[in-house]
């Protein structure tokens, strides 16, 4: 049962191939610079031997639909799929599904202009998505192919948490709400949560942070979202690489009266050019973390604003919930910076969570605990697979309406 995963940008095509009887990944790749003089796939195929053989190529792609021809050669040359009659399903993601998309979704021409209609609220990303599965269902028409959206788990969150206190017809007419993002990261790893703590989703509370580039945390009860920190956009909420999270929302304003920049450039400063990166000017936390343990004092800085504010939504959270079974961290930054972790936790144990740091230390690509002998919570460290949730998710929805065709 082989299901291909795409994720399509402005300029380029990310990928994997799954078969999922085992949830092997039989290829994967990305194709970046579409459009432009020279455009470069790096691709791996599984070899027989079990592990990733990784071939380089370049070439002038002018658009998508060269793209995806250039991705369909090489998936039949390195001998990974021979044709798209092989595939169960495509898999997309797609960014933001506003209130009309609860749940991966049949592509059908209703769901592409429902999509379109949802462009405003994420231009920079839904027309690429859209792109790609326009591109997709022209050259694989005889395949079942599934949108699955970034917001989709948040849409439990109730009205309490996901209106804001703006008047009632602004979020009517221009649907100005919080929807929330990587939920497909957070739906994934609060499964994975639960297989580990052997109990069902449905009785968890948790509380998962996705640390990377782009972060967020989401309060999740009895197994659904019932808050996330990213708003209407994903610049609200923790600070990120680029983004700064939470700010006062007057200073866009005093930005705009104080500096003359317009309301663009304020908001390319606020979207790339603030968060770890207006505070100590780098937004590669391994960068960071290098120059802070060499004294570096906006590197100090940047790592205490950023565990600061992790550390103020998991309290906040904790309220939410009112019981915490379980913390989980994710992300690059999540599953790989121990001191990240412990920043974040330290001084909660008045909640009951508390890091073990030799726990913390560990290296693994398997689930670990890092709480100590005093810590009511457990803390986990999960590896996310957006794109393995996305597939499986995929095989979910085409199985879903075969039964409801029978």
């Amino acid at each position: 049962m082989k299901v291909l995963v795409i994720n399509s940008g402005s300029s380029s095509i990310k990928y994997q191939l799954f078969d999922m009887t085992d949830q092997t990944v039989l290829a994967s790749g990305l194709l970046e610079q579409i459009g432009e003089a020279e455009s470069r796939l790096t691709h791996q195929t599984r070899s027989l031997r079990g592990g990733m053989e990784k071939i380089t190529q370049t070439a002038t792609i002018a658009a998508h639909q060269q793209g995806f021809q250039l991705i369909g050669n090489v998936l039949r040359d390195s001998g990974a799929m021979q044709d798209t009659s092989e595939l169960f399903g495509i898999g997309h993601r797609v960014v933001h599904g506003g209130e009309a998309f609860r749940r991966p979704t049949l592509i059908s021409k209703d769901v592409i202009s429902t999509i379109r209609q949802l462009n405003p609220l994420a231009p920079l990303h839904n027309p690429a998505n859209l792109l790609g599965i326009e591109v997709a269902l022209k050259q694989a028409p005889q395949v079942p192919q599934v949108a699955v959206f970034d917001t989709a788990f948040h849409q439990s969150i109730p009205a309490h948490a996901f209106r804001y206190a703006i008047p009632k017809e602004l979020y009517e007419r221009y649907h100005i709400r919080r929807y929330g993002f990587h939920g497909t990261s957070h739906h994934y790893v609060a499964k994975q949560a639960a297989i580990h703590l052997k109990r069902p989703m449905d009785s968890l509370n948790l509380i998962t942070l996705h640390l990377g580039n782009g972060a967020s945390i989401t309060a999740i009860e009895n197994g659904s979202s019932v808050d996330t920190s990213m708003g209407m956009t994903p610049l609200e909420g923790l600070i990120m690489g680029t983004r700064s999270g939470d700010i006062d929302p007057a200073i866009v304003f005093y930005l705009g009266r104080e500096t003359g920049k317009s309301r663009e450039e304020v908001e390319a400063l606020l979207n790339k050019a603030s968060g770890l990166k207006g505070i100590c000017g780098a937004n590669d936390m391994r960068e960071i973390m290098q120059r802070a343990e060499a004294g570096d004092e906006p590197a100090k800085l940047a790592i205490d604003m950023y565990c600061y504010r992790i550390k103020k939504y998991i309290g906040a959270y904790g309220a939410v919930l009112g019981r915490v079974d379980a913390l989980v961290f994710t992300g690059g930054i999540g599953e790989n910076a121990a001191d990240i972790r412990a920043g974040a936790c330290r001084k909660l144990a008045l909640l009951g969570i508390e890091v073990d740091q030799t726990k913390n230390n560990t290296v693994s690509n398997e689930i670990f605990e890092i709480q100590s002998n005093n810590s009511s919570v457990k803390i986990l460290v999960v590896r996310t697979n957006e794109e393995l949730e996305i597939a499986t998710q995929t095989v979910e929805c085409i199985l879903a309406m075969a039964r409801a065709r029978a």
